[in-house]
């Protein structure tokens, strides 16, 4: 699925700035909700990326960013223990990250295949771009008529253009929407005008705390398992496997490593973000070093002032247009999983998976014991795993073409 010819320098910085609009909104609301500069996040991001292209020999395209399901435990946990406390939690986060992804490299890629057969990762895609639709509905219903401006012209773009123009389906619709916002007086540019042109990131020094740590290590268990999906889902857009090559091991171990930097900057988790597989699986662009340029992109905007105020500007609506089309291009990647797979849906013990999946992942099944707290995409996928193993017959594997 690779584009045939290649890029040139400024198509692909065009590209990888695109892909970074994708994924500033969730990147950027993270922060501002738990209490922090979203510069902060966009420079620990960009760097976290590098970082994860380094440890996979930059074989995996993928940007990292913001995480949601740490947003309600940093909340909680820097009201006990502050957030310099928290920010301690976050990299003992990073580093059960590392331990399991050493785990995966002992046991072997046979292993995780046999915990996460087709009728698992299937359905746990689509949770996941399924389970982000209520973020797109929610940003594009602060203004319909520019949301679906956004939507309208991203679909036109990707579906009846050519060239370069077919390339940035998200960047023209936000460029659409952004300058309707403009003539309907919906833009606020007071954070333009307010921003200075050179800005250090809000760094904040961590401190220790052991009851941060425990608080927040349990936290680590549903992102760990959304990885895995994260992985399959992008070895599907691009048509390899990189659960084998670099290995489960090493991605595993590159959102480790940069979710405990981001402790040490006094920024939030980075893991690996669903919202760039579905921009991936719409441009058909898979070459890894787009999203080293966005990262660098991203570092950039979190030290020019005026670039992160002119970002901040952009209109919700004008991004909840466009998530409207990606999050469901991540559903469908899960579809063709199940499909490619061959996996046999007419096996009760397959519906029942499939189904339980879905409806606890997309209903917002929640699970709470003392402070630890499994929800959404990670509940989902534990429960599939656990239903897969405990009923009989066993399903396909999934089978991701490896190039």
């Amino acid at each position: 699925m690779n584009q045939s010819a290649p890029l040139g320098l400024p198509k692909q910085i065009i590209i990888g700035i695109q892909f970074l609009f994708v994924a500033f909104g969730a990147t950027v609301l993270v922060p501002l909700l738990v209490g922090i500069e979203p510069s902060i996040a966009l420079f620990s991001a960009g760097v976290g990326t590098l970082i994860f292209h380094v440890i996979t020999k930059g074989k995996v395209p993928v940007f990292l960013g913001s995480s949601f399901a740490f947003i309600a435990p940093i909340i909680e946990a820097t009201k006990h223990f502050g957030f310099p406390g928290t920010l301690s939690g976050i990299i003992a986060v990073g580093v059960v990250y590392s331990i399991v992804s050493v785990i995966v490299k002992l046991r072997g890629v046979a292993f995780i295949e046999k915990i996460f057969p087709s009728v698992v990762v299937g359905p746990v895609i689509m949770v996941i771009g399924l389970s982000l639709a209520s973020v797109g509905v929610d940003m594009a219903k602060t203004d319909w008529l520019i949301a679906v401006i956004s939507l309208l012209t991203a679909i036109v773009v990707v579906v009846y253009t050519k060239g370069l123009l077919r390339l940035i389906p998200i960047f023209c619709g936000i460029i659409a929407g952004y300058t309707v916002a403009i003539i309907l007086g919906k833009v606020d540019f007071s954070t333009i005008q307010e921003a200075k042109w050179f800005a250090l990131p809000a760094f904040t020094a961590p401190e220790w705390s052991w009851k941060a740590i425990v608080y927040m290590i349990p936290v680590a268990i549903a992102p760990l398992i959304e990885h895995v999906g994260d992985m399959y889902a992008i070895g599907a857009v691009s048509g390899k496997n990189y659960i084998k090559k670099p290995g489960l091991h090493r991605t595993m171990m590159g959102d480790g490593v940069a979710t405990s930097l981001a402790g040490f900057l006094g920024s939030v988790p980075n893991t690996t973000y669903s919202e760039v597989t579905g921009a991936i699986s719409l441009t058909k662009v898979c070459d890894p070093k787009i999203l080293r340029i966005s990262a660098i992109t991203s570092i950039l905007f979190s030290v020019v002032g005026k670039i992160s105020g002119f970002l901040k500007s952009i209109p919700q609506s004008v991004l909840g247009g466009i998530m409207l089309l990606l999050f469901g291009m991540i559903a469908s990647v899960g579809i063709k999983t199940l499909v490619d797979s061959k996996a046999n849906l007419d096996k009760t013990r397959n519906q029942v998976i499939v189904s339980v999946i879905l409806t606890v992942g997309i209903g917002g099944a929640v699970v709470n014991f003392g402070n630890f707290s499994l929800a959404g995409i990670g509940l989902a996928s534990v429960v599939g795993v656990v239903l897969n193993l405990i009923l009989p017959n066993k399903s396909r594997p999934v089978k991701i073409k490896n190039k």
